[in-house]
């Protein structure tokens, strides 16, 4: 559930539900903050401000906690987030030359998202699976070797998919 403005209410009332149903408060910071990005899609300064308040805890050190570990982000992301693995094994496979057309067909960068927010581009150090190297990950998919020579192909798939959720199948 990522949150726009309409259900913003919402969607705080949801995150200091979870909050008030832990038992202990005490060490739940992580816990929340991974809650509070499931409902919001990301970690605005509004919404750590609010993990700070209700926890009792400094801002400086929920920040120091989002801006530490790399699945936090305070960036919105697209629908399907797109990471591209730049270990050894998938860097010398071609992960660089995935990376690039992904780029050229989304007309993003690293970091970026794209205008119809579906799709965003980040890269990784390693995601264990150097046997299927290049790997790309969107969302919870992993694509890896074969597949990732038809990237573009894929995320077309994507894209038709959500043309179809949005039209209800009309197109």
């Amino acid at each position: 559930m990522n949150c726009n403005n309409i259900l913003k209410e919402e969607c705080f009332k949801k995150l200091e539900d979870f909050i008030n149903s832990l038992p202990d408060k005490d060490g739940s910071l992580i816990r929340v903050l991974h809650t509070a990005q499931n409902i919001f899609g990301y970690l605005p300064s509004e919404v750590q401000e609010f993990v700070a308040e209700k926890l009792d805890l400094p801002i400086s050190k929920v920040y120091g906690v989002v801006s530490f570990y790399h699945f936090f982000t305070m960036i919105p992301k697209g629908k399907y987030p797109i990471s591209v693995c730049m270990g050894t094994a998938c860097y010398v496979r071609g992960s660089e030359k995935v990376l690039n057309d992904i780029k050229d067909f989304l007309k993003i960068d690293v970091g970026g998202t794209t205008l119809d927010g579906l799709f965003s581009l980040d890269c990784l150090r390693c995601v264990g699976a150097c046997g299927l190297a290049p790997v790309v990950m969107i969302g919870k998919e992993v694509y890896g070797k074969d597949k990732t020579k038809n990237i573009k192909k894929i995320l077309m798939e994507y894209k038709d998919r959500e043309i179809k959720e949005r039209t209800g199948g009309l197109l």
